[in-house]
C-alpha cells in the first residue's frame, strides 16, 4: 500500500494579514459596487434629462454652448467657487479657512474642494506639508501619551477604590470609559453642532466627524461652505481644533484597538508567533553568513 504523509504548510502571519487585507478591499469594492453603481446610473440620466429640457426651454441655447458653460462651472467648483448665489458670497481664504484649510493640509484630510491656484501657494503648499505633517504627527503623538498618562492614572483610582483581582478587567474597562467619553465629545456632541449649523441630519453630521477624523476626506461634506449661510467667524478655525484633537483620541482608540487585536491573535495562533521569531533568526544567520 502507498503511504501518504501529511506536510505542514507553514503559513505566515505576515502573508494572511496581507491576504485579509485584500480578501477586506475586495468585498468592500463589491458592496460599494453594489450599493451605489445604480444611484449614479439614476443621476446621470436625470442630468442628462434636464439639460435636455434646459435646452427645450432655452432655444436661444444650443448644445455646445450649454456644454461649454457647463465647463465653466465645473473649474469654478475647482477652484473652489461656489457655483450658486453671487459674488458676494463669503471668501475661502479668510483667515478662518485658510487656518481651517492649513489643518486639513498638516493632518494630511486634505477634502479636495478647495486648494491653491497659484504657483507661489502651490510652493508654498508643498514645503508647508513637508514640515507640517512631521510637526503634527508629533503633536498627536504628545496629545496620546498624556491621555495613556491620565488613563495610566484612572486604572490606579480604580484599582483603590474597587480593588479587581483582574487587571484585565480593570484595564477593560478604564479603555471602555475613555471610549464612551470620547466618543460622546468628538463623536456625538460635534455633529449635533454640526448638523444644527448646516442644516444637516444628525446621520450625515457623523458621517462628516469619521471620515474627517479618519483623515480619508471624500469632501462631500464639509463645514462652512454654504453659500446661503452666515457663520461666525471662528466657525471653521473652532472646527479645526475639534479635529486636532479629536485625531489624537481616535488615533489612540485605534492603537489599543489595534494592541488588543495583536493579544488575541497571540492567544489565538501562538504558533505565528513562533514562526515569526525562526523567521527572524534564520534571516539573521543568513545575513551573518553574507557578512561572513
Amino acid at each position: 500500500m502507498e503511504s501518504f504523509q501529511l506536510v505542514r504548510v507553514k503559513v505566515s502571519w505576515t502573508a494572511l494579514l496581507a491576504l485579509a487585507h485584500f480578501i477586506y478591499l475586495f468585498v468592500g469594492a463589491t458592496v460599494f459596487q453594489m450599493l451605489e453603481r445604480e444611484a449614479e446610473r439614476n443621476n446621470r440620466n436625470h442630468f442628462q434629462l434636464e439639460k435636455l429640457n434646459f435646452l427645450a426651454n432655452y432655444s436661444c441655447l444650443d448644445g455646445p454652448a450649454l456644454e461649454n458653460f457647463v465647463k465653466v462651472i465645473l473649474y469654478a467648483w475647482e477652484n473652489g467657487v461656489n457655483p450658486s448665489g453671487n459674488s458676494t458670497n463669503p471668501s475661502n481664504w479668510d483667515f478662518s479657512s485658510s487656518f481651517f484649510f492649513a489643518g486639513t493640509v498638516v493632518t494630511t484630510i486634505g477634502y479636495g474642494n478647495l486648494s491653491p491656484s497659484t504657483v507661489s501657494g502651490q510652493v508654498f503648499c508643498v514645503f508647508y506639508a513637508l514640515f507640517g505633517i512631521p510637526l503634527n504627527l508629533a503633536f498627536l503623538k504628545q496629545i496620546g501619551k498624556c491621555l495613556s498618562v491620565h488613563l495610566s492614572r484612572l486604572e490606579r483610582r480604580m484599582v483603590a477604590v474597587v480593588p479587581l483581582k483582574i487587571p484585565r478587567t480593570v484595564e477593560a474597562v478604564v479603555v471602555s470609559l475613555f471610549f464612551v467619553s470620547g466618543s460622546l465629545l468628538f463623536l456625538v456632541i460635534p455633529p449635533l453642532l454640526f448638523s444644527y449649523v448646516e442644516d444637516w441630519t444628525f446621520g450625515e453630521g457623523f458621517y462628516f466627524a469619521f471620515i474627517t477624523l479618519s483623515t480619508i476626506g471624500f469632501g462631500d461634506y464639509v463645514v462652512g461652505t454654504d453659500p446661503g449661510k452666515e457663520y461666525i467667524s471662528v466657525y471653521r478655525s473652532l472646527a479645526g481644533v475639534w479635529i486636532l484633537f479629536a485625531l489624537a483620541w481616535l488615533a489612540l482608540i485605534l492603537n489599543t484597538g489595534a494592541q488588543m487585536m495583536e493579544n488575541l491573535v497571540t492567544l489565538m495562533r501562538p504558533g505565528f508567533t513562533r514562526q515569526e521569531e525562526e523567521e527572524d533568526r534564520s534571516s539573521g544567520k543568513l545575513e551573518d553568513t553574507h557578512k561572513i
